[in-house]
């Protein structure tokens, strides 16, 4: 398999867990198929043959003290801009995967939040920090509401 080719298929790997999440967050499936660490297991199994693959001792120099010119030209390497890419895949998925239980536990609305992880991932974790912090400061009675509604989904 090509490096290429793990990057594509590691690019179409999450999109199914995201499609999950942001469209049918209160599926059982959803919440089956969420509870699991298996897609971070492979996805991280591909972030580490690809690491192995593309540190050479004067990588591994550059990144022990990093410079932001020496970081530039590692990822210049395809192998290294694949690796650099899996590795954006696995944490904002497992990012996107926190702000889904955290909503499912509290009620408050996530799928903005999801979409933006799914395409940038600090900014939909900060989109996430500031709803939670908007519905418990204007909406506190709103959110214990919602928690019991999705509590007694959950349960049924």
């Amino acid at each position: 398999m090509t490096i290429s080719q793990l990057f594509n298929i590691a690019n179409l790997f999450v999109l199914p867990f995201w499609a999950l999440m942001i469209l049918l967050p209160n599926w059982k499936v959803t919440r089956q198929v969420m509870s699991s660490y298996l897609p971070f297991v492979l996805l991280a199994g591909a972030y580490v043959y690809l690491f192995i693959n593309s540190i050479t001792p004067e990588n591994a120099q550059a990144l022990s003290n990093p410079q932001l010119a020496d970081i530039a030209r590692f990822f210049t390497d395809e192998t290294a801009a694949a690796t650099g890419w899996i590795h954006f895949l696995v944490m904002d998925l497992f990012v996107g995967r926190w702000i889904y239980w955290e909503g499912q536990k509290t009620g408050i609305w996530t799928i903005h939040s999801l979409a933006l992880c799914l395409f940038a991932g600090p900014i939909g974790l900060l989109s996430h920090i500031l709803t939670d912090w908007i519905v418990k400061t204007f909406f506190p009675k709103s959110q214990q509401n919602e928690t019991v509604t999705v509590g007694e989904k959950a349960a049924s």
